[in-house]
């Protein structure tokens, strides 16, 4: 049984926990963080070491499971710029530095990360927005600059 198949299994027969299905679900990130959300309605803990191994459900599990920042995954969504970027802006709602070397290194993540909460110029990111046309034409433009 797949965890997919595990987790419409306990949808479909209503049941509120079953032991059997959650030793397979917690094994894959997107089902157990969906087992969470929908089934228990609150933290999974024996499944946490799973999902905290995939950014983008690591992201979402922080972002409507626990609410808010989940120390512990954050190693594991810094070096994604994308969802780096997403953790920054809806869960920590402001500026992650730990993650900024990972967020710069992506053009366009780069400068949605200046726009959005540095609120300006973001020198240090410069160098990589300036790597691609597109972005570096938004971004001069943005901020009244010719670079």
């Amino acid at each position: 049984m797949t965890p997919k198949e595990a987790y419409n299994f306990v949808v479909n027969i209503g049941l509120k926990r079953d032991q059997r299905s959650e030793q397979i679900i917690m094994k894959d990130p997107e089902w157990a963080y969906w087992y969470a959300e929908d089934i228990i309605k609150g933290r999974w803990m024996e499944a946490e070491p799973y999902i905290m191994k995939d950014p983008e459900w690591a992201f979402w599990y922080a972002r409507c499971v626990i609410k808010g920042r989940w120390l512990d995954a954050e190693p594991t969504i810094m070096p994604d710029p994308y969802w780096a970027f997403y953790y920054a802006v809806n869960i920590i709602k402001g500026r992650w530095p730990e993650a900024e070397p990972f967020i710069m290194k992506d053009p366009c993540y780069a400068y949605h990360y200046a726009l959005k909460i540095i609120k300006g110029r973001w020198l240090e990111a410069e160098p990589h927005i300036m790597k691609d046309s597109q972005w570096r034409e938004l971004y001069n433009d943005k901020f009244g600059i010719d670079i």
